[in-house]
């Protein structure tokens, strides 16, 4: 059966798509296949990581019900302007563009009730109607599961360079984990690592490892997999205490265990990607 024509219309906002996209040299993708894990931590502070080593980097936040990456950033007052015909997402110092369902909402606890198309649409405008500029490294934080979004996402980047998967060392986030790894291969996009998040709490007095939720579950399953293991991410009070003030802990407390795990994640990342 032929495919039916394309309007012009059709025509002039695949162009837009094409012509975001040109500019944005890799694409990554962070999934987990269950909430709770911190993957929207695990985002952010990847993509404050990538800025800090110079590269400039965008970072979108897909969960459209449940926008949370302006709260990490401080920045959930912002407002969105318009240049020319596309919106200027939100800057962060170094070198890093934001942009979040966040942005758009008339108030802060206002809910986003829509279906799987209104999502498609705004996920669409997220890419060829917000001015992203020429960039390294755009980092989508999806919401969790492999639902609507996660396709939308699939079916207007098919080129992206692959996905991150986030999960903690408890058997039922690695059962939910290699549910991504299946939706990446039947989407027929590359798995570029596993990230174990929350891999034991520091204490913040003696420093000792306690491994509350376990630890090697997250490096175990990348091996029987055969996908690479980027690293452990430990659970420490400074993340929280970051989150919540609203600065990515790589900046907040470069020092600790967990800053310099996720420094080694992004430096693992660029050599993958840019081998």
């Amino acid at each position: 059966m032929p495919k039916p024509m394309m309007s012009g219309e059709d025509i002039e906002r695949d162009t837009r798509l094409h012509d975001s996209l040109s500019r944005i040299r890799h694409v990554i993708i962070i999934m987990s296949g269950k909430g709770g894990v911190g993957k929207s931590t695990v985002s952010s502070n990847i993509a404050q990581a990538l800025s800090l080593k110079g590269y400039q980097t965008g970072l979108m936040d897909l969960d459209i019900t449940g926008p949370n990456i302006p709260k990490m950033f401080r920045i959930e007052d912002e407002k969105l302007y318009a240049k020319k015909d596309k919106l200027v997402p939100v800057s962060v110092p170094p070198s890093l563009s934001i942009m979040s369902m966040g942005f758009l909402l008339p108030e802060r606890d206002s809910a986003v009730m829509w279906r799987g198309p209104m999502k498609a649409s705004a996920i669409r405008q997220f890419i060829e109607d917000v001015e992203w500029g020429d960039l390294d490294y755009l980092i989508i934080d999806m919401p969790p599961g492999t639902g609507d979004e996660a396709l939308s996402i699939v079916q207007l980047i098919p080129k992206a360079d692959g996905v991150v998967i986030v999960t903690t060392p408890q058997d039922v986030a690695l059962l939910d984990s290699r549910k991504s790894i299946t939706f990446a291969a039947q989407t027929k996009l590359p798995v570029l690592g596993l990230v174990e998040n929350m891999s034991g709490f520091v204490c913040p007095h003696c420093g000792e490892l306690t491994e509350i939720f376990g630890s090697g579950g997250g490096e175990r399953t990348a091996e029987n997999l055969k996908i690479q293991f980027m690293g452990r991410v430990p659970l420490e009070p400074g993340v929280a205490r970051s989150g919540d003030a609203g600065m990515p802990v790589v900046i907040a407390e470069p020092d600790s265990r967990s800053a310099a795990a996720f420094n080694e994640i992004a430096d693992k990342l660029i050599r993958t990607v840019e081998k």
